[in-house]
């Protein structure tokens, strides 16, 4: 298991009159580029939306419904208030989000890499969740168990990649701390496969009910997108 590393994820909605081909083209040719340029970013995926559906688990789905999920890491978090906050090109991004974003939340997450990709990771099917403790949980018995959890997963067969990201901060409107009240989201998910069918079958084998059992013990609800990921930095 790697080290946590800091990043900034986006969870983004399209404003309702786009559809969801000028969303997608606008996002990956307009926006990623002009992100793109911010000089201290060290790296950018945008995650286009291609499926709600839970797949392969029974569990209880929040009430989040997003288009997108971008990453973006830089080397400390106050450079990434930085970028986002100063300057002619973080004005021009944010006249871009306002020209195309219906809504716009931003998580800080400590990231861990349970199970590493290939070095080739085309091809693979991608899912992100997101997590919610159950109220009476404390957010250390949440992340005690996500860790006891992160075995389970790696049992698992079929599994390509799993990493963890555990919430740590939170915007539910960019550059305006909130508090978990307003924004409700403990840790977010990103596994792989290599087709919906391995994934149905993870969950179908007996360690996969094991997995699954065990989720029941710390977790509300997961909310799960399949998820097209496109490398932009």
């Amino acid at each position: 298991m790697t080290e946590p590393t800091t990043l900034r994820m986006g969870l983004i909605r399209k404003k309702p009159e786009w559809t969801e081909e000028a969303f997608r083209s606008h996002w990956r040719d307009r926006h990623g580029p002009l992100v793109a340029q911010l000089p201290t970013l060290r790296g950018y995926r945008q995650n286009l939306v291609v499926d709600r559906l839970q797949r392969g688990i029974d569990f209880a789905r929040g009430p989040w419904d997003f288009d997108g999920f971008s990453q973006l890491r830089f080397d400390a978090a106050a450079q990434a208030q930085e970028a986002f906050t100063n300057g002619g090109l973080a004005a021009a991004i944010r006249a871009d989000e306002a020209h195309f974003l219906g809504g716009l939340h931003i998580v800080t997450v400590a990231q861990t890499e349970v199970v590493a990709l290939p070095p080739e990771p085309h091809g693979l099917l991608k899912r992100i969740s997101l997590l919610r403790r159950p109220q009476a949980q404390s957010e250390d018995d949440f992340r005690r168990e996500w860790k006891v959890h992160a075995d389970h997963v790696r049992r698992m067969p079929g599994v390509s990649g799993y990493r963890q990201n555990v919430v740590t901060a939170r915007e539910r409107v960019k550059g305006t701390p909130c508090g978990y009240a307003e924004l409700p989201i403990d840790g977010i998910v990103e596994l792989w496969f290599e087709s919906a069918g391995t994934l149905d079958a993870a969950f179908a084998s007996p360690q996969g009910q094991v997995t699954m059992a065990h989720a029941l013990t710390f977790l509300a609800e997961i909310t799960a997108f399949v998820v097209e990921e496109h490398r932009v930095v």
